[in-house]
Formats: structure tokens, C-alpha cells, sequence
């Protein structure tokens, strides 16, 4: 076990009961008596990771004294909701690998994804409608709702280096963060709704969430996908520009600017011979210095989990709520 895994178990060891229920249940629910969603389902169980967002919705729940039986199959709904992004996420990114096993669209094609990822939300919103309370359906609707509305407005603001960091902290905060938000709202105050926990949680999930994704936005464009665990380089050659990149462009010269619209427009054949086969994102690397906005992007999402932590504040002192606090450290600090 590597020394991040190790810090992971520790840090979900107040939920760790809950979280083997959770996965005892969503191995349930890949089952299918179709052999080949079977098997396709068997291989998306490779891509277990980390399970934050169950972790969080566990963990969200006894920090504020609301767990409840109900809890471990909310966390299984969420972490559903979560695997149909990845599925789908990797046919919008074109993808390989995730979690150092093959795609599903490069292991079988994209409609196939497609269609699991499908699969993944019917499976998520029926077992969501067997639960005591609509809460979670009606919650988990609506992210879900907003990731969509995220990931299309991401799609048509391709190739924006005059992108506001407004624009894009809205468009990656909804494709992203919106999840982390409803598992620590639904951990606050399901069933009944304790509307005041679940907003402050929710606020929390929703920075942690943004922070992770940036740091997920740095490592796509500087990352070692050995390290990393899947293919990085995606963001760049499908045009979509992120914080470290719009800050870097903002205060580039036009002529380095000129290059690194070249390094996302260029075709194909051109970014090959420019990048001896390596792609576009080594190419952008040698056209410009991305580390000063790197780091611009890593102390925005310090600020961001600082502030998700002052949300803490309202809660007991609880193991749990120990493990929430250090798992704003965690986000900050992974390279995977």
C-alpha cells in the first residue's frame, strides 16, 4: 500500500464500517445477469480509487450526529452517480486509462460507454427511490443535472484563452464540485433535512471539490501518468483551457501566446513532429513556462479548502470531524 493509500485508510477509518457496507451494496448493484454488462461492470470495479465522495457523505453524517442506517446506501448512490461521470468523462476526454487499468471506450468503444454510464445512473436513481426518504433523489437530480449543464458548458467554451477564472471555477465547480456538495449536504441532513448543516456542508464538499478539481487541472497538464494513475494530457488536446493555463496565457507575450494556441489548434501531424509523438501537452510545456501558473492554481485551491475548513467550525469535536479536516490537507497534497 502506498504511503497516500495509508493516509486514505486512516483518514476513513471513523466510517470504515459504513464504507464496507456501501461497497457490499454497490457490488450488488454492478451485478447483472447479462454477461456482457457483467463484464463490464466487473472491469469499472477496478476503477474503486479512492471513494471520497462516499466518504464524505459517511463522514459528513457522524461529524454531525445525523448517521443512519439509510447512510451506506446514500454513499452507494453517490458513488454510482460518480462511476456513470468517469465512464462518460472518458468518452468526452478520449481517455485510455483510469486508475491504470484501460477505459471502457478504449477496452470496448464509445457507445458502449455511453451506454454504461446509462446504465450506472438507472441503477443509482432506482435504488435511490427504495430509501424512506426523496431526499436523495431529489438531491442527487439536481447535481446531476448540474454536471450536465457543467460538462456542456465546458464543451462549447473550447479553445477560451479569454476565459474569466469566474467562467471557469463556474464550469469545473458544476462538473465537479456539485457532486462533493450533495454528498456532504445528504450527509448533513438526510432523511429529515437539517437545512442549515446540509448548506454548511455542502459549501464545504463543494470548495474541497473545487480544489480537487484544479489540482486535477494541474496534473493533466504537468502530471506523470505513471503517478497519476491515468492519462493526463487530455484537457489539452481537447481544448480545454484550465486555470493553469489561462494564467499563464494572461500575462504571456503575443508571441507566446501565438504558441500556445498553436499547441492546442495545430494539427495532428504538426503536434507530432513538434513533440517527437508526445502530444499536444508536451508540446504546450515547451512553448511556455507553466509551473508560475501551476502554482498560481495549487494556492487557489488552498485558499478554497482553507475556506471549506472555517466551515467545520460549527461541528463537535469528533474523530470524524478530525478526518474531514484532514482530508482538506489530503486533496491539497495528492499527485494521483
Amino acid at each position: 500500500m502506498t504511503a497516500p493509500d495509508a493516509r486514505l485508510v486512516l483518514l476513513q477509518e471513523p466510517v470504515a464500517e459504513g464504507l464496507e457496507r456501501m461497497r457490499e451494496l454497490l457490488a450488488g448493484q454492478l451485478d447483472e445477469a447479462s454477461p456482457a454488462v457483467r463484464d463490464m461492470t466487473g472491469h469499472i470495479a477496478r476503477f474503486r480509487g479512492k471513494q471520497l465522495r462516499a466518504s464524505l457523505t459517511l463522514l459528513a453524517g457522524e461529524a454531525g450526529g445525523n448517521s443512519t442506517d439509510e447512510h451506506p446506501a446514500v454513499a452507494c448512490i453517490v458513488e454510482m452517480i460518480h462511476l456513470a461521470t468517469l465512464v462518460h468523462d472518458d468518452v468526452l476526454d478520449g481517455a485510455t486509462v483510469r486508475r491504470r487499468v484501460a477505459c471502457v471506450n478504449e477496452r470496448w468503444d464509445n457507445q458502449v460507454a455511453v451506454l454504461l454510464g446509462d446504465f450506472l445512473y438507472a441503477r443509482a436513481f432506482a435504488l435511490s427511490t427504495e430509501l424512506s426518504s426523496r431526499m436523495c433523489s431529489r438531491v442527487l437530480s439536481e447535481a446531476t443535472r448540474r454536471i450536465c449543464v457543467g460538462e456542456i458548458e465546458q464543451s462549447t467554451r473550447r479553445y477560451d484563452f479569454e476565459m474569466s477564472q469566474g467562467d471557469y471555477e463556474a464550469i469545473a465547480g458544476a462538473k465537479t464540485a456539485t457532486l462533493y456538495g450533495a454528498a456532504c449536504e445528504l450527509g448533513a441532513c438526510y432523511p429529515s433535512g437539517n437545512e442549515e448543516g446540509g448548506a454548511r456542508m455542502r459549501a464545504f464538499g463543494y470548495e474541497i471539490g473545487l480544489a480537487f478539481q484544479i489540482i486535477d487541472d494541474c496534473l493533466d497538464v504537468v502530471g506523470n501518468p505513471e503517478v497519476v494513475g491515468k492519462s493526463v494530457g487530455n484537457d489539452v488536446e481537447d481544448g480545454k483551457v484550465t486555470l493553469p493555463v489561462l494564467w499563464t496565457y494572461a500575462r504571456a507575450s503575443e508571441a507566446a501566446r501565438s504558441r500556445i494556441r498553436d499547441a492546442y489548434t495545430l494539427p495532428a501531424e504538426a503536434v507530432e513532429e513538434a513533440a517527437s509523438g508526445r502530444g499536444r501537452a508536451e508540446l504546450l510545456r515547451s512553448v511556455c513556462d507553466l509551473e508560475p501558473g501551476v502554482e498560481y492554481a495549487l494556492a487557489r485551491a488552498g485558499e478554497l479548502t482553507r475556506g471549506a475548513l472555517e466551515r467545520l467550525e460549527g461541528l463537535g469535536a469528533s474523530q470524524a470531524r478530525d478526518a474531514l479536516e484532514a482530508l482538506g490537507g489530503y486533496v491539497l497534497e495528492r499527485r494521483w
